[in-house]
């Protein structure tokens, strides 16, 4: 097996041909927060949908939403940079040493793909955190991405990354 340092930054194992190789995503830069809050500025929080009996968004209200997917992004990135330097170094020294022990081979695995669930959720929640930003900066936030309902309020307020209302939520579960 072939530890290789592609040109984007990412980590690429496996036999030289590329089958079963395992890519490590590239360090994120969390930059464009900056520039998202800053244009989401001008979007009316009064416009944003709400369910029926809530009161409509306030500025403080969504600058709070907005902070908070901010300080998410940055430590979302932070998480991302740390488990893929993490991942970096067991593969790079998963290749060491002909002839290990099963043992020491199963616990560099385990290892490995703890690292790399802890790498993806990570990326999971970024990518939600940044299209969260999106909406906001869109006009969009707190639409349901499946059936056009507003989610509601109190439920992104809880958890601004969002994007299905509840009922749209416990059916997809139940699949």
């Amino acid at each position: 097996m072939s530890t290789t340092k592609t040109t984007d930054d990412s980590v690429a194992t496996g036999p030289g041909n590329g089958a079963g190789s395992v890519r490590v995503a590239p360090t994120v830069n969390a930059a464009p927060v900056e520039h998202a809050l800053q244009r989401g500025k001008d979007v009316d929080p009064a416009t944003l949908p709400v369910r029926d009996g809530e009161d409509p968004w306030t500025a403080e209200e969504l600058e709070e939403v907005r902070s908070t997917l901010a300080e998410d992004i940055v430590r979302f990135s932070e998480q991302l940079a740390t488990s893929n330097a993490e991942l970096h170094n067991l593969l790079r020294d998963g290749t060491e040493g002909a002839g290990r022990d099963p043992a020491d081979v199963g616990s560099a695995n385990f290892e490995r793909d703890a690292e790399m669930s802890l790498a993806n959720n990570a990326r999971e929640m970024l990518d939600q955190s940044q299209l969260a930003l999106r909406h906001i900066e869109l006009g969009v936030y707190g639409r349901c991405d499946n059936c056009g309902q507003p989610i509601g309020k109190g439920r992104l307020q809880a958890f601004p990354r969002a994007t299905l209302c509840v009922t749209c939520k416990q059916r997809e579960e139940r699949r």
